[in-house]
């Protein structure tokens, strides 16, 4: 069974290599290959983690963390959602993004918003079927990445 809960310092070594992990998996086929050379050598989700600290959460089984998600601007804005490739497919990122909208909600917002690159059908599908509608799709440059992509802005509507 899958757990949510907020993560730890603990964690945060594994949920870097996770997150690079599934980083790969899912944007690396997306850029060219010196991009993804320059992650695995700086692997930014450490640093991330850190800053973040307890905006994180972590989805965890039998105390194992298989991913995480996060709000970076404490806002409405879903900026993080990393599965381990081993388990796609299971409701991970549906536990995380459930425990992250109903934090949304608790802050006072009545919708939530995420981004996906366009070419990440994986997860564009999966945003769909959790209720997001996309509201804008175009070129985006992302400064960590150094590359443009093409990105699509989803929105959904938040309930008790």
């Amino acid at each position: 069974m899958i757990e949510v809960r907020t993560a730890c310092p603990e964690d945060f070594q594994a949920l870097a290599h996770l997150g690079l992990e599934a980083w790969k998996r899912g944007i690396g086929p997306l850029v060219a290959p010196s991009v993804v050379a320059k992650m695995e050598r700086a692997n930014p989700f450490l640093s991330f983690l850190e800053d973040q600290n307890c905006n994180i959460l972590v989805a965890v089984i039998a105390g194992v963390p298989i991913g995480f998600a996060a709000c970076e601007g404490r806002d409405n804005h879903i900026s993080d959602v990393w599965v381990s490739p081993g388990f796609e497919g299971r409701g991970c990122a549906t536990a995380l993004i459930g425990a992250l909208t109903t934090r949304i909600f608790d802050r006072g917002y009545e919708d939530a918003t995420i981004e996906v690159a366009a070419d990440n059908t994986r997860a564009h599908r999966l945003y769909l079927h959790l209720g997001f509608v996309e509201e804008w799709r175009g070129m985006r440059r992302d400064p960590l990445l150094g590359a443009e992509l093409v990105k699509v802005r989803m929105r959904t509507r938040l309930s008790p």
